[in-house]
């Protein structure tokens, strides 16, 4: 997950800021106590996919050098391809059928025909 960091907060012109002379500055124990912190937000993705070490390595890398989104690669393990395994099974003899759905002309049209069986003799008494 991404490391805490401080909340920037819009400057509000209605409220005064306090100014400190080099004398007056208040002591680093005193503004410890303030937690301006950002509260872990969740990543969408699974715990055992955050810890591991290519995409922790992108994440810290992205941090840390602040790199545009472009230059940033997550490394994947080459692709491999071997052509004469792949031509030996697609022959590349392949042509495109006239039709997809092929009807057989000989079966006689059962258009506006209509088969009563026992169901639907039984189904208006249920209904």
């Amino acid at each position: 997950m991404s490391k805490l960091s401080f909340r920037a907060r819009a400057l509000d012109a209605a409220k005064p800021l306090p100014i400190y002379r080099g004398k007056d500055m208040p002591d680093l124990n005193d503004c410890v106590s303030i937690n301006r912190a950002v509260p872990q937000m969740p990543t969408g993705m699974e715990k055992e996919e955050e810890s591991e070490h290519h995409l922790q390595r992108a994440i810290s890398a992205q941090q840390v050098f602040r790199e545009k989104k472009e230059s940033m690669v997550i490394p994947v393990p080459e692709a491999e391809s071997n052509v004469n395994y792949y031509n030996r099974l697609y022959k590349g003899e392949f042509k495109q059928p006239k039709q997809f759905i092929h009807i057989q002309r000989s079966l006689p049209l059962l258009r506006g025909l209509y088969l009563q069986t026992q169901i639907s003799r039984t189904s208006h008494l249920l209904g």
